[in-house]
C-alpha cells in the first residue's frame, strides 16, 4: 500500500489508477481500445470493461493482503499498527465481496496482474527496509498507505457506478460497502498522521 518519495526525488515508477495504466484510444468505428505490455483488449460494452477492472482490483486486494503484516510490524507507533491489522481483515473482506461479485456475474473470480498498486507496494517495502528514525518512517507508511486507498477509492468509485449504469443492484451493494469502508480507512490514516508528522518533525528539528 506503499508510494513514496525519496531523496527529493519520485522513484521513477509511474503510478496511476488502473484506467490511466494503459493508454486509452478510439478507432474510427468507435470501438475503445486498452494498450498494455504490448497487447490490445477490444472493450465492446461497458460490461466489458466493467469485468476487466474487477480482475484488475482484485489482483490488488490481494496483494494488499499479502502486504499490510508486513506494513504492521514495521509501524512504531502503536495507533498505526492496530490500523494496518484492523485494516487487514477489512481487505479480507473486500476479496471475499469482490468473488460475490463475480460470482453474481457468472464468472470465476480472476485477477489480471495490477501493475499500478504492484509498484507501489514495492515502494513500501524499499521503506521498510531503509534505515532512519521510526517517526519518519512511520509517517511514510501513512503517506504511501493513504495512497493506495485514494487509489482504491477511485476503482470502486468507478465499479459502483457502472455496476448501478449495469442494473447490478447486489454489486452496487456490496461495492459500496468496501468503498465505504477505503474511506474511513483513509480518514483513520489522516487522524493518525497528526501525531506521526509532529514527531517526525520534532526530529528534523533536533537534527537541524
Amino acid at each position: 500500500m506503499i508510494g513514496f518519495y525519496r531523496r527529493g526525488q519520485y522513484s521513477g515508477k509511474v503510478l496511476c489508477p488502473p484506467l490511466l495504466l494503459g493508454a486509452f484510444m478510439s478507432n474510427p468505428e468507435g470501438q475503445i481500445y486498452k494498450e498494455k505490455k504490448g497487447l490490445n483488449m477490444k472493450y465492446e460494452t461497458l460490461k466489458d470493461l466493467y469485468f476487466d477492472e474487477l480482475r484488475d482490483i482484485y489482483d490488488a486486494e490481494n496483494e494488499i493482503v499479502k502486504a499490510l503484516p508486513k506494513l504492521a510490524e514495521a509501524a512504531t507507533l502503536p495507533q498505526l499498527r492496530a490500523a494496518f491489522e484492523h485494516h487487514l481483515q477489512e481487505t479480507k473482506q473486500h476479496v471475499t465481496r469482490l468473488e460475490e461479485v463475480f460470482r453474481g456475474l457468472g464468472e470465476k473470480p480472476k485477477a489480471k496482474k495490477c501493475d499500478g498498486v504492484r509498484g507501489i507496494l514495492q515502494e513500501g517495502e524499499d521503506l521498510i527496509g531503509e534505515k532512519g528514525d521510526r517517526a519518519v518512517r512511520d509517517a511514510g507508511l501513512i503517506a504511501g498507505a493513504q495512497r493506495v486507498e485514494h487509489y482504491e477509492m477511485a476503482v470502486y468509485g468507478s465499479l459502483r457506478t457502472w455496476a448501478a449504469q449495469l442494473g447490478d443492484t447486489g454489486a452496487v451493494e456490496l461495492l459500496s460497502k468496501t468503498l465505504n469502508e477505503e474511506k474511513e480507512a483513509d480518514h483513520k490514516l489522516t487522524e493518525i498522521a497528526g501525531t506521526t508528522n509532529r514527531q517526525a518533525a520534532a526530529h528534523g528539528a533536533a537534527q537541524g
